[in-house]
């Protein structure tokens, strides 16, 4: 599976092909953490960004790509969690 370093840094694709690699990593990422449960998931992605972003492998700019990648498959209240996630990140 790729890391949040490789989803971040993605380059921007057309539509159809933006399309159909968010349903691709989406499927990704939840047949990789399939049977955890959503705080699960959120404790791993952002351990494993944090990890990164102190070692300095990990850009403000790489996050919000990201976040810009994920958001529009989330509802508001997903999308505003993600959001606190993104900021609180981005201040390490």
């Amino acid at each position: 599976m790729k890391s949040f370093k490789d989803y971040a840094n993605d380059p921007p694709k057309e539509k159809e092909k933006e399309a159909a690699s968010a349903e691709e990593l989406t499927k990704q990422i939840a047949s990789a953490y399939h049977g955890k449960s959503n705080a699960d998931m959120l404790r791993s992605i952002l351990a494993e960004a944090e990890k990164s972003k102190r070692a300095g492998t990990l850009s403000n700019e790489e996050i919000e790509n990201f976040y810009q990648t994920f958001s529009p498959m989330l509802d508001s209240g997903q999308r505003k969690k993600l959001r606190a996630v993104v900021e609180k990140l981005k201040q390490i």
